[in-house]
Order: structure tokens, then sequence, then C-alpha cells
């Protein structure tokens, strides 16, 4: 039954189109998988936000620099950690550092 294992923490990166993002789930995948943590990182355009907060249930909610105006919004609308990723570590794409901003705020 592989299928049905969960990850033990699941992050949703948002980010204006969605695409810029992808390359930063990969380095935090890659940075998680090196830390043997078990965490589902996975990103989607702003306009599709909601649904997947639904379906996916994200465990904290990370915002691309270009959508830190939605920070407030988010907040409200959540009761899970919503955090805007530091505008340096995004453009340098460090996944490891975004990681573990992420891990730390989920606790």
């Amino acid at each position: 039954m592989k299928g049905t294992i969960m990850a033990e923490k699941k992050v949703m990166l948002v980010c204006a189109a969605g695409m810029s993002t992808s390359l930063l789930v990969s380095k935090m995948q890659k940075a998680a998988k090196a830390h043997g943590e078990d965490v589902d990182i996975f990103a989607t355009a702003a306009s599709d936000a909601d649904n997947k907060l639904e379906s996916e249930q994200p465990d904290i909610l990370m915002l691309g620099p270009q959508v830190s105006y939605m920070l407030s919004q988010f907040k409200e609308k959540v009761k899970i950690p919503v955090e805007v990723i530091n505008m340096q570590d995004y453009g340098l794409m460090n996944g490891e550092k975004v990681l573990n901003q992420a891990l730390k705020e989920i606790g």
C-alpha cells in the first residue's frame, strides 16, 4: 500500500503563475531528502490557491515575494501559518533556507 502513505508535513508554495516556484520546490525536496525530512512540497498559482488549500490541506502556506500582497487575505482565510518567502532566498532559489523557514513555522 505504498500509495496511501502520507507525508508527515505538507508545504504549499504560491506564486503568480505557479511556474517560478517549481524550481524552488525541487530544491526544497532535495534538501528535505538530504536531511531525512518527510515533507510533501508543491506549488500552485495564486488563482488556484483556494482550491489547493481545500484539496491538499497543507500545514503551511508560503507566498512568493511577487504575491506578498496576498498575505493578509490568506491569514484571514486559513488557520495554518502563512509566510512570505524571503526575497533573497527566493531569488537565489535557496531551497534549504526556505524549507527550514517552513519547518520552523510548522513546529
